[in-house]
């Protein structure tokens, strides 16, 4: 019950600092100059909130996958099995604006996943050149930052988050120890998934 209060009141300072955190990426620092990283976010208008089929469903064991990672080695889910939960956090592409907001925010949260076992793996269908640039411009994340690039969005097709252009979902899959699926949340596209979901399926896990 404390911990529940204490992620409670923590969500709401999140909410808040995710909140100036967006307003910096997107806004210029005074006037009409634009920050850097303003003028190099693409932003692609509004989209399809979600295009494509989810192929796994709570319940199932997770599908295996071995990436590239930024460090420069390869991650695979198998070898968090029992020993950690899995948090994956599926972003559509590198430099558009929901998606620069929705990792660095991660950054603010970190101790809710120590407190629960649980890692975070970002994933993107974006080769890894692109995704070093935008995560050096972004600032440093605490977590892995995975390529889906070749062949192209196999993590995200086996899944069921690749989309007809190839980007993938913004969704979000909880993996525990055993490696099993225990929450699945394919958000619209176009919008920041809300944090408060990810924490509870957390608690419900523990």
């Amino acid at each position: 019950m404390v911990e529940s209060i204490n992620d409670g009141k923590l969500l709401k300072h999140v909410m808040g600092c995710a909140a100036m955190l967006l307003a910096a990426i997107v806004a210029g620092p005074c006037g009409a100059q634009e920050t850097i990283m303003q003028t190099m976010i693409y932003d692609p208008g509004r989209l399809k909130p979600v295009d494509s089929v989810l192929k796994v469903e709570v319940g199932d064991p997770a599908p295996p996958f071995s990436l590239p990672a930024l460090t420069g080695e390869t991650i695979s889910l198998g070898q968090y099995r029992g020993t950690h939960n899995v948090v994956i956090s599926f972003v559509p592409a590198a430099w558009t604006p929901v998606c620069s907001d929705q990792w660095p925010g991660y950054n603010i949260v970190r101790d809710i996943f120590e407190r629960h076992d649980a890692v975070l793996l970002g994933i993107t269908v974006d080769n890894l050149p692109t995704l070093h640039a935008w995560t050096r411009q972004m600032g440093d994340l605490w977590f892995p930052v995975l390529s889906d690039f070749w062949p192209h969005g196999e993590a995200a097709g086996r899944f069921g988050v690749l989309r007809a252009d190839g980007t993938a979902e913004r969704a979000l899959f909880i993996i525990d120890k055993a490696g099993t699926i225990r929450f699945i949340s394919v958000s619209n596209i176009n919008r920041r998934p809300d944090l408060k979901d990810m924490v509870d399926a957390l608690q419900a896990i523990q």
